[in-house]
Protein backbone atom coordinates (compact mmCIF):
# COMPACT_ATOMS: atom_id res chain seq x y z
CA UNK A 1 0.00 0.00 0.00
CA UNK A 2 1.27 3.45 -0.92
CA UNK A 3 0.44 6.14 1.64
CA UNK A 4 1.62 9.71 2.10
CA UNK A 5 0.49 12.71 4.12
CA UNK A 6 1.13 16.44 4.29
CA UNK A 7 -0.10 19.68 5.84
CA UNK A 8 -0.64 23.26 4.69
CA UNK A 9 -1.13 26.04 7.23
CA UNK A 10 -3.93 28.31 6.02
CA UNK A 11 -3.49 31.88 7.23
CA UNK A 12 -4.50 34.08 4.29
CA UNK A 13 -5.81 33.93 0.72
CA UNK A 14 -2.38 33.11 -0.71
CA UNK A 15 -2.53 29.73 1.06
CA UNK A 16 -5.54 28.64 -0.99
CA UNK A 17 -3.53 28.23 -4.17
CA UNK A 18 -0.92 26.23 -2.31
CA UNK A 19 -3.64 23.86 -1.08
CA UNK A 20 -4.82 23.31 -4.65
CA UNK A 21 -1.28 22.72 -5.92
CA UNK A 22 -0.46 20.23 -3.19
CA UNK A 23 -3.65 18.20 -3.60
CA UNK A 24 -2.91 17.94 -7.31
CA UNK A 25 0.51 16.61 -6.42
CA UNK A 26 -0.97 14.02 -4.07
CA UNK A 27 -3.44 12.95 -6.77
CA UNK A 28 -0.62 12.45 -9.26
CA UNK A 29 1.34 10.31 -6.79
CA UNK A 30 -1.40 7.66 -6.79
CA UNK A 31 -2.41 8.16 -10.45
CA UNK A 32 -5.90 9.37 -9.63
CA UNK A 33 -7.84 9.94 -12.85
CA UNK A 34 -8.27 13.51 -14.08
CA UNK A 35 -11.93 13.79 -13.14
CA UNK A 36 -11.36 12.74 -9.53
CA UNK A 37 -8.17 14.78 -9.32
CA UNK A 38 -10.17 17.88 -10.26
CA UNK A 39 -12.81 17.02 -7.65
CA UNK A 40 -10.11 16.82 -4.98
CA UNK A 41 -8.65 20.15 -6.09
CA UNK A 42 -12.06 21.88 -5.90
CA UNK A 43 -12.63 20.43 -2.43
CA UNK A 44 -9.24 21.66 -1.20
CA UNK A 45 -9.95 25.16 -2.51
CA UNK A 46 -13.41 25.27 -0.91
CA UNK A 47 -12.17 24.11 2.48
CA UNK A 48 -9.13 26.39 2.46
CA UNK A 49 -11.30 29.34 1.42
CA UNK A 50 -13.67 28.63 4.31
CA UNK A 51 -10.74 28.67 6.74
CA UNK A 52 -9.69 32.09 5.46
CA UNK A 53 -13.21 33.48 5.37
CA UNK A 54 -14.76 32.15 8.58
CA UNK A 55 -11.94 31.31 11.02
CA UNK A 56 -8.71 32.71 12.37
CA UNK A 57 -6.86 30.18 10.26
CA UNK A 58 -6.28 26.47 10.44
CA UNK A 59 -4.78 23.54 8.61
CA UNK A 60 -5.49 21.48 5.52
CA UNK A 61 -4.25 17.93 6.07
CA UNK A 62 -3.73 15.89 2.93
CA UNK A 63 -3.31 12.18 2.40
CA UNK A 64 -3.25 9.81 -0.53
CA UNK A 65 -2.99 6.08 -0.96
CA UNK A 66 -3.56 3.03 -3.12
CA UNK A 67 -3.96 -0.61 -2.24
CA UNK A 68 -4.43 -2.38 -5.57
CA UNK A 69 -8.24 -2.20 -5.38
CA UNK A 70 -8.64 1.56 -5.25
CA UNK A 71 -6.84 4.89 -5.15
CA UNK A 72 -7.86 7.84 -3.03
CA UNK A 73 -7.02 11.33 -1.81
CA UNK A 74 -8.01 12.63 1.63
CA UNK A 75 -8.55 16.32 2.42
CA UNK A 76 -9.19 17.39 6.01
CA UNK A 77 -9.83 20.90 7.27
CA UNK A 78 -9.01 21.57 10.93
CA UNK A 79 -9.67 24.82 12.80
CA UNK A 80 -9.86 25.90 16.42
CA UNK A 81 -12.89 28.19 16.32
CA UNK A 82 -15.35 29.76 16.29
CA UNK A 83 -17.21 26.59 15.26
CA UNK A 84 -20.73 26.14 13.90
CA UNK A 85 -23.93 26.12 15.94
CA UNK A 86 -25.75 24.14 13.23
CA UNK A 87 -23.42 22.27 10.85
CA UNK A 88 -26.36 20.53 9.10
CA UNK A 89 -27.75 23.91 8.06
CA UNK A 90 -24.32 25.01 6.83
CA UNK A 91 -24.40 22.10 4.38
CA UNK A 92 -27.50 23.47 2.68
CA UNK A 93 -26.96 25.38 -0.55
CA UNK A 94 -27.69 29.06 -0.15
CA UNK A 95 -26.73 29.24 3.52
CA UNK A 96 -23.82 31.59 4.23
CA UNK A 97 -22.66 33.53 7.26
CA UNK A 98 -19.83 35.34 5.51
CA UNK A 99 -21.27 36.87 2.39
CA UNK A 100 -20.42 33.99 0.04
CA UNK A 101 -22.78 32.21 -2.32
CA UNK A 102 -23.40 29.50 0.28
CA UNK A 103 -22.52 26.44 -1.81
CA UNK A 104 -19.09 25.57 -0.34
CA UNK A 105 -19.75 22.75 2.12
CA UNK A 106 -22.69 21.44 0.09
CA UNK A 107 -20.43 21.19 -2.96
CA UNK A 108 -17.71 19.49 -0.93
CA UNK A 109 -20.21 16.90 0.30
CA UNK A 110 -21.48 16.15 -3.23
CA UNK A 111 -17.99 15.85 -4.73
CA UNK A 112 -16.75 13.52 -1.99
CA UNK A 113 -16.92 9.74 -1.96
CA UNK A 114 -16.79 9.86 1.84
CA UNK A 115 -17.63 13.01 3.79
CA UNK A 116 -18.24 14.01 7.39
CA UNK A 117 -18.08 17.05 9.65
CA UNK A 118 -17.96 17.69 13.37
CA UNK A 119 -18.30 21.18 14.76
CA UNK A 120 -18.91 22.76 18.14
CA UNK A 121 -18.83 26.37 19.25
CA UNK A 122 -16.43 27.78 20.26
CA UNK A 123 -13.86 24.95 19.92
CA UNK A 124 -13.99 24.69 16.12
CA UNK A 125 -14.61 22.36 13.20
CA UNK A 126 -13.12 19.34 11.47
CA UNK A 127 -14.29 18.56 7.92
CA UNK A 128 -13.20 15.36 6.18
CA UNK A 129 -13.45 14.48 2.50
CA UNK A 130 -12.16 11.39 0.70
CA UNK A 131 -12.22 11.13 -3.09
CA UNK A 132 -11.94 7.55 -4.34
CA UNK A 133 -11.35 6.74 -8.00
CA UNK A 134 -14.57 6.23 -9.94
CA UNK A 135 -13.88 2.57 -10.72
CA UNK A 136 -14.00 1.76 -6.99
CA UNK A 137 -17.20 3.69 -6.31
CA UNK A 138 -19.43 0.80 -7.37
CA UNK A 139 -18.02 -1.58 -4.76
CA UNK A 140 -20.32 -2.90 -2.01
CA UNK A 141 -20.52 -0.93 1.25
CA UNK A 142 -17.25 -1.31 3.13
CA UNK A 143 -16.96 -3.48 6.21
CA UNK A 144 -14.32 -1.11 7.56
CA UNK A 145 -13.96 2.66 7.48
CA UNK A 146 -10.82 4.32 8.74
CA UNK A 147 -8.83 7.52 8.90
CA UNK A 148 -5.29 8.50 9.88
CA UNK A 149 -3.68 11.82 10.80
CA UNK A 150 0.14 11.90 10.88
CA UNK A 151 2.31 14.97 11.46
CA UNK A 152 6.07 15.38 11.92
CA UNK A 153 7.54 17.06 14.98
CA UNK A 154 7.88 20.86 14.81
CA UNK A 155 10.65 22.03 12.46
CA UNK A 156 11.02 18.55 10.92
CA UNK A 157 10.22 17.62 7.32
CA UNK A 158 10.05 13.86 7.88
CA UNK A 159 7.69 12.17 10.30
CA UNK A 160 9.31 9.69 12.66
CA UNK A 161 6.05 7.74 12.81
CA UNK A 162 4.76 5.46 10.05
CA UNK A 163 1.57 3.48 9.50
CA UNK A 164 -0.11 1.02 7.18
CA UNK A 165 -3.65 -0.24 6.58
CA UNK A 166 -4.50 -3.28 4.46
CA UNK A 167 -7.92 -4.74 3.65
CA UNK A 168 -9.26 -7.93 2.13
CA UNK A 169 -12.61 -9.65 2.29
CA UNK A 170 -13.77 -9.61 5.91
CA UNK A 171 -10.41 -8.56 7.37
CA UNK A 172 -8.48 -5.39 8.09
CA UNK A 173 -4.86 -5.19 9.24
CA UNK A 174 -3.27 -2.05 10.64
CA UNK A 175 0.19 -1.21 11.96
CA UNK A 176 1.62 1.91 13.62
CA UNK A 177 5.32 2.49 14.33
CA UNK A 178 7.12 5.27 16.20
CA UNK A 179 10.88 5.53 15.65
CA UNK A 180 12.82 6.71 18.70
CA UNK A 181 13.25 10.47 18.72
CA UNK A 182 12.31 12.36 15.59
CA UNK A 183 13.80 13.44 12.27
CA UNK A 184 15.36 11.35 9.46
CA UNK A 185 16.79 8.58 11.67
CA UNK A 186 13.49 8.07 13.46
CA UNK A 187 11.74 7.98 10.07
CA UNK A 188 14.20 5.36 8.81
CA UNK A 189 13.50 3.12 11.80
CA UNK A 190 9.73 3.48 11.37
CA UNK A 191 9.97 2.76 7.64
CA UNK A 192 11.68 -0.55 8.38
CA UNK A 193 8.68 -1.49 10.50
CA UNK A 194 6.25 -0.68 7.69
CA UNK A 195 8.36 -2.76 5.30
CA UNK A 196 7.91 -5.70 7.67
CA UNK A 197 4.15 -5.19 7.53
CA UNK A 198 4.09 -4.82 3.74
CA UNK A 199 5.75 -8.20 3.32
CA UNK A 200 2.66 -10.01 4.64
CA UNK A 201 0.02 -7.71 6.20
CA UNK A 202 -2.27 -10.58 7.22
CA UNK A 203 0.34 -12.67 8.99
CA UNK A 204 -0.12 -13.05 12.74
CA UNK A 205 0.49 -9.81 14.60
CA UNK A 206 3.34 -11.46 16.52
CA UNK A 207 5.02 -12.40 13.22
CA UNK A 208 4.79 -8.80 12.03
CA UNK A 209 6.40 -7.55 15.24
CA UNK A 210 9.12 -10.22 15.02
CA UNK A 211 9.92 -9.25 11.42
CA UNK A 212 9.98 -5.59 12.40
CA UNK A 213 12.42 -6.43 15.20
CA UNK A 214 14.80 -7.99 12.69
CA UNK A 215 14.51 -5.18 10.15
CA UNK A 216 14.92 -2.42 12.76
CA UNK A 217 18.25 -3.72 14.02
CA UNK A 218 20.89 -1.21 13.00
CA UNK A 219 18.38 1.63 13.37
CA UNK A 220 17.32 3.55 16.45
CA UNK A 221 14.49 1.09 16.95
CA UNK A 222 11.12 2.16 18.24
CA UNK A 223 7.61 1.24 19.33
CA UNK A 224 5.38 -0.87 17.07
CA UNK A 225 1.80 -2.15 17.35
CA UNK A 226 -0.18 -4.30 14.91
CA UNK A 227 -3.84 -5.27 14.90
CA UNK A 228 -6.03 -7.47 12.70
CA UNK A 229 -9.83 -7.43 12.80
CA UNK A 230 -11.55 -10.60 11.59
CA UNK A 231 -15.13 -9.65 10.81
CA UNK A 232 -16.73 -13.13 10.55
CA UNK A 233 -15.34 -14.07 13.98
CA UNK A 234 -16.14 -10.67 15.57
CA UNK A 235 -12.59 -10.72 16.84
CA UNK A 236 -9.56 -8.43 16.99
CA UNK A 237 -5.99 -9.66 17.48
CA UNK A 238 -3.38 -7.22 18.78
CA UNK A 239 0.32 -7.15 19.61
CA UNK A 240 2.21 -4.08 20.77
CA UNK A 241 5.70 -3.26 22.03
CA UNK A 242 6.49 0.13 23.52
CA UNK A 243 4.38 3.24 23.86
CA UNK A 244 1.92 2.92 21.00
CA UNK A 245 -1.45 3.28 22.71
CA UNK A 246 -4.48 1.28 21.66
CA UNK A 247 -8.14 1.47 22.73
CA UNK A 248 -11.23 -0.44 21.60
CA UNK A 249 -14.53 1.42 22.06
CA UNK A 250 -17.88 -0.33 21.85
CA UNK A 251 -20.76 1.10 19.83
CA UNK A 252 -22.82 1.90 22.94
CA UNK A 253 -20.39 4.50 24.22
CA UNK A 254 -18.89 2.52 27.09
CA UNK A 255 -15.40 3.55 28.14
CA UNK A 256 -12.73 2.32 25.78
CA UNK A 257 -10.82 -0.81 26.68
CA UNK A 258 -7.07 -0.30 26.77
CA UNK A 259 -5.03 -2.76 24.69
CA UNK A 260 -2.00 -4.44 26.24
CA UNK A 261 1.48 -3.46 25.06
CA UNK A 262 4.73 -5.18 26.05
CA UNK A 263 7.65 -3.25 27.47
CA UNK A 264 10.70 -2.94 25.24
CA UNK A 265 12.11 -1.37 22.10
CA UNK A 266 11.61 -3.10 18.76
CA UNK A 267 15.01 -3.55 17.11
CA UNK A 268 16.95 -3.42 20.38
CA UNK A 269 15.48 -4.79 23.59
CA UNK A 270 12.47 -6.94 22.89
CA UNK A 271 11.46 -10.16 24.58
CA UNK A 272 9.13 -12.75 23.12
CA UNK A 273 5.78 -11.16 22.39
CA UNK A 274 2.25 -12.46 22.80
CA UNK A 275 -0.84 -11.87 20.66
CA UNK A 276 -3.96 -10.84 22.58
CA UNK A 277 -7.53 -11.37 21.40
CA UNK A 278 -10.42 -8.98 22.05
CA UNK A 279 -14.10 -9.36 21.14
CA UNK A 280 -15.11 -6.85 18.47
CA UNK A 281 -18.79 -5.94 18.25
CA UNK A 282 -20.56 -4.25 15.37
CA UNK A 283 -19.58 -0.55 15.09
CA UNK A 284 -16.63 -0.98 17.44
CA UNK A 285 -14.06 1.80 17.16
CA UNK A 286 -10.32 1.06 17.33
CA UNK A 287 -8.09 4.02 18.23
CA UNK A 288 -4.28 3.73 18.01
CA UNK A 289 -1.81 6.58 18.49
CA UNK A 290 1.83 7.38 19.08
CA UNK A 291 3.03 9.20 22.18
CA UNK A 292 2.89 12.52 20.37
CA UNK A 293 -0.75 12.49 21.51
CA UNK A 294 -1.61 13.03 25.16
CA UNK A 295 -2.95 9.93 26.86
CA UNK A 296 -5.75 11.65 28.81
CA UNK A 297 -8.21 12.16 25.99
CA UNK A 298 -11.82 11.05 26.11
CA UNK A 299 -14.48 10.80 23.42
CA UNK A 300 -17.03 11.54 26.14
CA UNK A 301 -16.01 15.20 25.87
CA UNK A 302 -17.56 15.36 22.39
CA UNK A 303 -21.27 14.47 22.15
CA UNK A 304 -21.92 12.29 19.11
CA UNK A 305 -18.26 12.04 18.04
CA UNK A 306 -18.15 8.28 18.64
CA UNK A 307 -20.52 7.83 15.68
CA UNK A 308 -18.73 10.14 13.22
CA UNK A 309 -16.38 9.03 10.45
CA UNK A 310 -13.15 7.63 11.94
CA UNK A 311 -11.09 10.27 10.12
CA UNK A 312 -13.07 13.01 11.89
CA UNK A 313 -12.44 11.29 15.24
CA UNK A 314 -8.71 11.21 14.42
CA UNK A 315 -8.81 14.88 13.42
CA UNK A 316 -10.49 16.00 16.64
CA UNK A 317 -8.05 14.04 18.83
CA UNK A 318 -5.11 15.42 16.85
CA UNK A 319 -6.39 18.98 17.13
CA UNK A 320 -7.11 18.96 20.86
CA UNK A 321 -4.57 16.58 22.36
CA UNK A 322 -1.33 16.86 20.37
CA UNK A 323 1.61 17.43 22.72
CA UNK A 324 3.21 19.78 20.19
CA UNK A 325 6.82 18.66 20.60
CA UNK A 326 7.00 15.28 18.87
CA UNK A 327 5.77 13.36 15.84
CA UNK A 328 2.12 12.44 16.21
CA UNK A 329 -0.03 9.83 14.48
CA UNK A 330 -3.66 8.98 15.26
CA UNK A 331 -5.32 6.05 13.48
CA UNK A 332 -9.02 5.19 13.92
CA UNK A 333 -10.93 2.24 12.45
CA UNK A 334 -14.64 1.42 12.60
CA UNK A 335 -15.80 -2.17 12.06
CA UNK A 336 -19.30 -2.44 10.55
CA UNK A 337 -20.01 -6.10 11.14
CA UNK A 338 -23.80 -6.40 11.06
CA UNK A 339 -23.88 -7.38 7.37
CA UNK A 340 -20.99 -9.89 7.66
CA UNK A 341 -22.09 -13.52 7.69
Amino acid sequence: MLASQGMITISDASSVGEARRRVRQFSEEVSLNESDSEKAAIIAVELATNLVRYTKGGEILLGSGSNGLKRWVDIMSVDRGPGMHDSARCLQDGHSTGGGCGTGLGAVSRLSTEFDIYSAAPSGTVVFSRVVDEQANGLSPPTFTWGVVARPAPHEDLCGDSWRVAERSGELAIMLADGLGHGPEAARAAEEATAAFDGDPFASTTSIIDRANLRMRGTRGGAVAAARIEAPKRLMKYTGVGNISGYLHSCNGENGRGLFSHNGTVGHQMRKVQEFEYPCADQSLLVMHSDGLQSRWSLDLYPGLLHRHPAVVAGILYRDFTRGRDDVTVAVVRASLAQVA
